[in-house]
């Protein structure tokens, strides 16, 4: 009997592999090569699923997932992860159930997918976790920051030796990811675009992350940008945007979005999802989900208190906030143009109210900081951040948090650049602090 048993083991996998995938993930290799899959396992582990297996796919970075459902039927979750566009084309081919991404969906891609629906509202567009663009260089270059003007620059061909930045003499290698990454796109959005530039030919390209790194890694003249997960031994610049100061990608400054490379990584569902797509979604965005997050290097949105040194630049109500308060993790933000709440703040409404409920500082504990970009009338910059500020009270008020106070520091203390829109809606923030 035991023969027979060990030969349907071993043939499980094809005979599984024969029918349709159960759930099928398609886009970015930021989130396919480990994350997906590890959110994939966590998720049919809490549905009581055995014998769940992961293997190789069909061609490199692609994973698929089987498992025995609590009922004893077999399943299969395919996950192909070719970069952030594909992930996108299969959805509006019906090819996946899912797009991975770790950018927004662009206009275009709304568009050929209005037929699915908005996916832009906030039961489509859901933010499963944090991430930086780091920028790397070999471990041994002494370069320790570089400002977005000088990224651009060395990125586009026009600097090609390290001393013209500063460091040891010798040519400048680059390394960058490949055209249908949601990592190049970010790079590119933040980077090259606002500086007028593009990606130099001489650039090396790369599918995957983890390659790009090693690559970096073994060449004293690399310098490359990748997931904050792929840094390795390799070494991370701080990175300056405008008059702001250079920031790490730490997890602290990736948590708040204050560092400049800070991008989101994304599920995109159609209006009307599979009930799986649905559910591991719902999952992602859970305590559990937000462990698994982390687990694999990504940045959670769960919320820590953070203790932040007083600095003599602070304005005297916010240097007084870092005297006596915690920071905590979360920023709030806002959509383009509007003074709505957009779908990432909207769940961290709620996952604030949960953390101040644990910590047992729902009534007047909590102080809401808003801020500004710079306007050109005397006085809107400040009236505006305390707008901002005041619109994430009356959210909280639903969910029975009793703030403290409601600061407008207008446009005091950038974290970014005011040049570009997207550094301007960086700017356009609510800090929350706890006493």
């Amino acid at each position: 009997m035991r023969r027979p048993l060990a030969l349907l083991l071993c043939l499980l996998p094809l005979l599984v592999r024969a029918e349709p995938a159960w759930l099928s993930i398609q886009g970015s290799n930021t989130i396919g090569a480990a994350l997906a899959p590890a959110l994939v396992r966590g998720f049919l582990q809490g549905q009581g699923a055995q014998a769940i297996r992961s293997q190789s796919g069909g061609q490199a970075n692609e994973v698929e997932v089987s498992a025995i459902n609590a009922h004893g039927a077999p399943l299969r979750i395919s996950i192909a992860a070719h970069g952030t566009r594909t992930g996108f084309s299969a959805l509006a081919q019906g090819e996946a159930d899912l797009a991975a991404a770790s950018r927004p969906i662009s206009d275009e891609e709304a568009r050929e997918l209005a037929h699915l629906g908005d996916l832009r509202s906030v039961s489509s567009e859901q933010v499963i976790g944090l991430d930086g663009v780091a920028v790397v260089v070999h471990p041994d270059n002494p370069l320790q920051a570089l400002t977005i003007a000088e990224l651009a620059k060395v990125f586009s061909g026009q600097i090609q030796r390290w001393e013209q930045l500063g460091g040891h003499a010798g040519p400048i290698h680059l390394y960058a990811r490949d055209d249908r990454s949601g990592t190049f796109d970010t790079f590119r959005t933040l980077v090259l675009r606002p500086q007028g530039q593009e990606l130099s030919p001489q650039a090396a390209r790369f599918e995957s992350g983890e390659t790009l790194a090693a690559q970096v890694k073994a060449d004293p003249a690399a310098i490359g940008f990748s997931s904050l997960t792929t840094v390795h031994e390799g070494k991370a610049l701080a990175i300056a945007d405008g008059d702001a100061p250079a920031l790490l990608p730490t997890s602290a400054n990736v948590a708040s979005e204050d560092y400049p490379l800070s991008r989101r990584l994304f599920f995109y569902l159609p209006t009307n999802p599979s009930a799986p797509a649905k559910a591991l979604a719902e999952f992602s965005q859970s305590p559990t989900g937000q462990a698994i997050v982390a687990a694999q290097g990504f940045v959670s949105q769960g919320i820590t208190p953070l203790t932040i040194a007083a600095q003599p630049r602070m304005p005297a109500p916010y240097r007084a906030l870092a005297n006596e308060a915690q920071r905590l993790s979360v920023n709030f933000r806002f959509q383009e143009g509007s003074a709505s709440l957009d779908n990432k703040a909207l769940r961290d409404v709620q996952r604030l109210g949960d953390y101040l409920r644990q910590v047992g500082k729902l009534q007047d504990q909590a102080v809401l900081v808003g801020f500004s970009d710079p306007k050109e009338t005397p006085g809107r910059a400040a009236l505006l951040s305390r707008l901002r500020a005041m619109a994430v009270r009356r959210e909280l008020a639903r969910d029975g948090v009793q703030v403290k106070d409601v600061l407008g520091m207008g446009d005091e203390l950038p974290v970014a650049g005011n040049e570009q829109e997207h550094g301007r809606l960086r700017n356009r923030r609510v800090e929350v602090w706890v006493y």
